[in-house]
């Protein structure tokens, strides 16, 4: 009996062991893979593109979300309170395809920001996304910022999120002067941020006939961190940014997933029959100086819940994608085009913008 017990002991410290330094493996690993990018990387060097200077004075926008074709109407999201991780390979390629479509029938858009698109992931099928959007504009140059490169990401435990590897593009028939990745802090703490992403804005520029630049910024900011402290640290990187560049007499155009109500923030009427919820943090109205414009529709929800599928009035429903806009832009038309979150979390939002001159 006694020598039953030493081996039944001796096989569970074995065990343990084993289980300990697979777990230190595993996060070894995971530490030697981290993807650690500069603050700024140039993604298109100046010179690269045979840029002509931009003959209009007014533009279109459209800025969306598209969830890694992931999170439609069906779906709902582990870190929202749902069960869901990725969607079966049928409604991926489902959501995929009408993303497509919708890309493809509104062509004669002059620029367009998208955050959440993968290159690789298991959640989507290891499917490259970034090359079914640039195919779906024939000659458009399209311009990918990665913010998410995770070997193994462990949760949930019952069905891991596993590799993933994402980022956030812009793209237009005009081909960018320059292109350049700026980081975000890293905000969430040890070892959270391991497995999370790594944000950041694309800054995209394009000569104008004045001499100045037309500079465009695709932001995807984070989520799920409450703490104003560190909110606002990461958006001073963006604002440090967008004001050299105003200084310097440079039209300035910043749209994406903001994460946060814009100020002030109320919806018009009945939503368009959606449940309005703010979020739980909203940008400030003193964030930028006099004459800067927050450009949103507050007549429909950009963004809606994922605790659970998605159904009218149901789910709450909110706005966290938007525009910022330098003062020598003029809003001519902003809309949200009210997609009742088929395809993704997210619903599009279009922009018409005029650049007044110097």
């Amino acid at each position: 009996m006694i020598n039953i017990l030493k081996k039944l002991l001796r096989t569970l410290a074995w065990t343990l062991l084993f289980i300990i330094l697979l777990f230190v493996g595993f996060i070894g690993y995971i530490i030697l893979t981290d993807y650690q990018p500069d603050t700024i990387e140039i993604i298109v060097e100046k010179g690269t593109n045979n840029v002509e200077e931009l003959q209009n004075s007014t533009f279109s926008f459209i800025n969306w979300n598209i969830g890694y074709a992931g999170l439609g109407k069906e779906m709902d999201f582990f870190y929202d309170g749902g069960k869901g991780v990725r969607p079966s390979n049928n409604l991926s390629e489902k959501y995929l395809s009408n993303i497509i479509n919708f890309i493809k029938t509104n062509d004669t858009v002059d620029f367009w920001l998208l955050q959440e698109v993968d290159v690789k992931a298991k959640r989507s099928y290891q499917v490259n996304q970034v090359e079914k959007v640039i195919a779906a504009v024939g000659g458009s140059y399209g311009v990918f910022a990665k913010n998410y490169m995770c070997q193994y990401v462990p949760i949930p435990i019952n069905d891991p999120m596993g590799y993933v590897e994402a980022g956030l593009m812009t793209f237009s028939t005009f081909p960018p002067m320059e292109a350049h990745r700026h980081a975000y802090p890293l905000i969430a703490s040890w070892p959270d941020k391991l497995f999370l992403l790594d944000r950041c804005f694309l800054l995209n520029r394009y000569p104008l006939e004045n001499g100045k630049d037309l500079v465009i910024i695709n932001t995807h900011n984070s989520a799920y961190v409450y703490d104003s402290v560190l909110r606002i640290e990461e958006l001073q990187i963006i604002k440090k940014v967008m004001l050299a560049e105003y200084a310097m007499g440079n039209y300035i155009i910043a749209g994406g997933d903001w994460n946060q109500n814009p100020p002030e923030y109320m919806p018009y009427g009945d939503y368009n029959g959606h449940n309005f919820n703010p979020s739980i943090v909203k940008m400030n109205s003193d964030f930028m100086p006099e004459g800067w414009l927050w450009a949103y529709d507050d007549s429909a929800p950009t963004n809606r819940s994922n605790d659970k599928p998605y159904k009218v009035g149901d789910n709450e429903t909110t706005c966290l994608d938007y525009y910022l806009l330098s003062p020598n832009i003029q809003k001519i038309d902003i809309k949200v085009i009210d997609l009742k979150f088929e395809n993704s979390d997210h619903n599009p939002i279009y922009l018409k913008a005029h650049l007044i001159p110097n």
